[in-house]
């Protein structure tokens, strides 16, 4: 069992209490913010009964997972014997800066720092601590504890000993880690999801599909093999000699594509009239967080059929 400061305690920080408590992690959340941390657990506890429901709490019940959980009455508190800090601050480098300053100052030598940032590189707020080789970013693809794939994104002094160790320890808490070699602008996730988002405004702004069809395009084709496939498996398969063979078969078509991929739609433009009117219409206002509810109730439903799937029929 590790020990685990959870800094900062928003749907990221909270997402990730479950995940680890749920590995049989001992937890302590604090924030900044006063009741930030009981609210977060007030929270935790409406999700049990659905993780529960879907055997997505390891085998524990709902008293023992809270068990694991506790509030910190400090900061000093929160990192005392901590193995490992996830810090999910506000995306302001300036605070987070602050804060690894003071993780850096408070925690023992061997701990490891690793921040949720979805948009900072750590080089920006690194730089300047003592400890810096054993900072790292773990940013996860909200939220952790139903969606496995996590980002290790080391700065250029990140001992290569906490990566290895980082992953190590986000495998046995049952994440997928995503291990960069290196530090790039937008990480694996955002750069993938932003080429698709890119080519999904394009086809609205062009008139070419609604924002419906694009969903569906998605929603019912290629997530479908996407949620138990990458994109190079995805291609391996779909060849009968593999992935040379679908090079050699289509690269030709995306030659032909790529051209008029390469210019943006302004996405704060006209389109998102569009798109904005047609979600609304689909989906009001109002309903906005019982969907996202819905959203989630959905991820726990395909997280349970993705482990059954892997057991009876292999991963």
């Amino acid at each position: 069992m590790a020990r685990v400061a959870i800094v900062g305690t928003g749907f990221i920080g909270r997402a990730w209490a479950i995940s680890y408590a749920r590995a049989g992690h001992a937890v302590a959340l604090w924030d900044a913010a006063e009741g930030a941390p009981a609210a977060a657990v007030a929270y935790i506890e409406t999700l049990l009964p659905d993780l529960v429901a879907n055997d997505l709490l390891g085998g524990a019940t709902p008293e023992v997972l809270m068990g694991r959980i506790r509030i910190a009455g400090s900061l000093a508190d929160a990192l005392d014997g901590a193995d490992h800090v996830q810090e999910n601050t506000p995306e302001v480098l300036e605070v987070k800066r602050k804060v690894f300053a003071e993780l850096d100052a408070l925690a023992a030598p061997n701990t490891v720092l690793a921040s949720s940032t979805s948009a900072l590189l750590p080089s920006a707020f690194t730089d300047h601590l003592a400890g810096r080789a054993r900072c790292i970013v773990v940013h996860p693809i909200n939220p952790p504890y139903l969606i496995p794939a996590a980002e290790v994104v080391p700065a250029p002094w990140t001992d290569p000993d906490v990566v290895t160790r980082t992953a190590a320890f986000l495998r046995s808490a049952g994440h997928a880690p995503i291990v960069m070699k290196r530090e790039i602008d937008g990480f694996v996730m955002n750069r993938l999801q932003g080429a698709l988002l890119e080519e999904a405004f394009r086809l609205v702004a062009d008139g070419v599909a609604s924002v419906e069809d694009v969903d569906i395009g998605i929603r019912d084709g290629l997530a479908l093999r996407w949620s138990f496939m990458g994109p190079f498996e995805t291609i391996d398969l779909n060849a009968p000699g593999g992935v040379r063979d679908y090079v050699e078969r289509y690269e030709g078509i995306y030659i032909r594509l790529f051209p008029s991929m390469q210019r943006r739609a302004d996405w704060a433009g006209p389109v998102i009239e569009t798109i904005e009117a047609d979600r609304r219409a689909a989906l009001p206002a109002a309903d906005l967080g019982k969907r996202q509810a819905w959203r989630d109730r959905r991820l726990m439903a395909l997280a349970a059929h993705k482990r059954k799937a892997a057991r009876e029929i292999g991963a």
